[in-house]
């Protein structure tokens, strides 16, 4: 089952590279992105250039992404290029907020 949040929640993405032989390696450029379906724009992060898209350690990121655009389903890939090359994709919902202002 995928994860649920609450609207409004910073939601903390972790991801690992690793290379063939299953050892934490540091690709030559790390990006990440995200597209909250309801609202239908792909946000696209890229590491040293982003502040929300973070390196915690050799081969170990993590991107937060501000749910406040919209509850529904988020679609997001962190990704590699060059040295290291992966990528992955997966989603999470986010609940629609209760409350109006």
């Amino acid at each position: 089952m995928d994860p649920i949040f609450d609207y409004g929640t910073l939601v903390r993405i972790p991801f690992v590279f690793l290379d063939s032989s299953g050892s934490v390696v540091d690709p030559s450029v790390v990006k990440f992105e995200y597209h909250a379906k309801a609202v239908g724009l792909t946000t696209t992060l890229t590491y040293g250039t982003d502040a929300t898209l973070f390196k915690d350690s050799a081969g170990r990121y993590h991107a937060d992404i501000d749910t406040n655009q919209s509850s529904g389903v988020y679609f997001y890939r962190p990704f590699a290029t060059g040295t290291g090359q992966a990528a992955r994709e997966a989603k999470f919902y986010v609940r629609p907020k209760q409350f109006r202002p």
